[in-house]
């Protein structure tokens, strides 16, 4: 029996939110992990994950700061949502040389 439900979204080119997705279940714990192409499709997303039975919902850390709120203004505030956070100027660094674009 599924006691707690959770979702975690993250960005990702080409990501299928309706094929890109894992889910694990364990110890009364459902966690869905889905992936989607743009920031934008997070708020649909979210929605359907609410939906589906998702009590509350991560954010990856690359979304910008805007996305939490329209997430939990898309669900009504039905869910806690939350952002994965990066530690200090140097991670965030680091990741932007990662999600740069190449030549």
């Amino acid at each position: 029996m599924v006691v707690i439900s959770w979702a975690f979204i993250f960005e990702a080119p080409e990501m299928d939110s309706a094929v890109d997705r894992m889910v694990v279940e364990r110890g009364g714990v459902r966690t869905v992990i889905v992936g989607v192409p743009e920031q934008a499709a997070v708020v649909a997303v979210a929605v359907a994950l609410v939906e589906e039975g998702a009590q509350f919902i991560e954010l990856c850390g690359g979304f910008d700061p805007i996305w939490p709120g329209r997430v939990m203004e898309a669900t009504g505030g039905r869910v806690p949502v939350g952002a994965v956070g990066y530690a200090g100027g140097a991670s965030v660094t680091r990741l932007a040389e990662i999600f740069a674009p190449r030549a």
